[in-house]
């Protein structure tokens, strides 16, 4: 019996990979970047299944140049914001996820970048690259500190929740927001709920941010947000680099309406190196890697190789953003 011919649109984990080469036909692009347009939509044609990263842009176009045998298209991410799933849906396409696997590797990022913003860390490296260190200055590179600080979450879910578990560790106050609602999402962490976003930019030290990426909080944090915000308050974002305005964000570093900001995801992304926001002194910015851990990146490549495997196979994958169209399947 033939296997199923699949498209992988990135090398990932071999522990992943070796599944759906050993079960499908596979094809895989090699490049570090998403295949071109043009090139994404001759190498889906034909396809059973497509494993696709959060850059590659899931639309009705790509769907239909796969063709009616398409099943699939499973995400190697938690997010899905890349994918039209309301078209996926309206084919019969399931769309797979890799849930829950990145929630605690992704707060220890958030934490890490969140106290590498407060203390200034990446300055110092710099300041000591560029031959400056002569010796202790006693008002040099002052920090923030951490401990007994507020910290706002915005957006109460799993990463949210596992950021508020460490921020305890450090005898925080944490507040947080969440837009639907969800009085007892913080319960646990003994986190006081804010009943708007302003009150909680108002009273936060640090804002950190773990809400998804869609209509509704698309630039949720402008300069209307910013400007509710302590001067000497820190943003941090781990969720996605549209929930904030660049341009707002760039004028609020640049001017001193906050002090600092530390992101792991940026808009666009990847941010040019000549962006404005690259030549700020108080704007950390890495390359997207809060889930970036061995063990993490490999649990995301099984479960996105399952989804797809499953899926060719003619059986329910075991993480789907709709399973709703699972009775409707062509």
């Amino acid at each position: 019996m033939a296997k199923a011919k699949v498209f992988v649109t990135r090398v990932i984990p071999e522990a992943g990979l070796g599944k759906v080469r050993e079960a499908c036909d596979m094809e895989v692009w090699a490049g570090r970047v998403p295949p071109p347009r043009e090139v994404m939509l001759e190498k889906v044609r034909g396809v059973e299944g497509i494993l696709s990263l959060l850059n590659d842009r899931m639309d009705a176009e790509v769907m239909d140049a796969a063709g009616g045998g398409l099943k699939i298209v499973s995400n190697y991410a938690v997010g899905f914001d890349n994918i039209d799933v309301p078209a996926a849906t309206a084919r019969g396409i399931l769309v797979g996820n890799t849930p829950g696997v990145v929630t605690e590797t992704t707060a220890d990022l958030t934490f890490a970048i969140l106290m590498a913003a407060a203390r200034r860390l990446v300055e110092g490296v710099d300041y000591i690259r560029a031959g400056r260190w002569e010796t202790f200055e006693p008002m040099t590179l002052l920090g923030r500190d951490i401990y007994g600080a507020t910290l706002g979450i915005v957006g109460m879910g799993r990463i949210g929740r596992a950021v508020a578990r460490r921020a305890r560790g450090f005898d925080m106050e944490i507040l947080y927001h969440n837009r639907g609602g969800g009085a007892a999402a913080g319960e646990d962490t003994g986190a006081k709920r804010c009943e708007t976003l302003d009150e909680l930019l108002e009273k936060s030290d640090f804002v950190s941010l773990h809400v998804p990426l869609n209509a509704d909080t698309r630039h949720l944090i402008g300069r209307a947000a910013l400007g509710k915000m302590k001067k000497t308050a820190i943003l941090v974002n781990a969720a996605r680099g549209g929930v904030v305005d660049p341009e707002a964000l760039y004028e609020a570093l640049r001017d001193g309406v906050i002090a600092y900001a530390a992101l792991d995801v940026t808009d666009p992304e990847p941010l040019p190196r000549d962006h404005k926001l690259m030549g700020l002194p108080n704007c950390l910015v890495v390359p997207h890697v809060g889930s970036a851990s061995v063990a993490t990146r490999e649990r995301m490549a099984v479960m996105a190789a399952e989804n797809l495997i499953a899926a060719v196979r003619g059986e329910v994958p075991r993480y789907l953003v709709n399973p709703g169209v699972v009775p409707n399947r062509r």
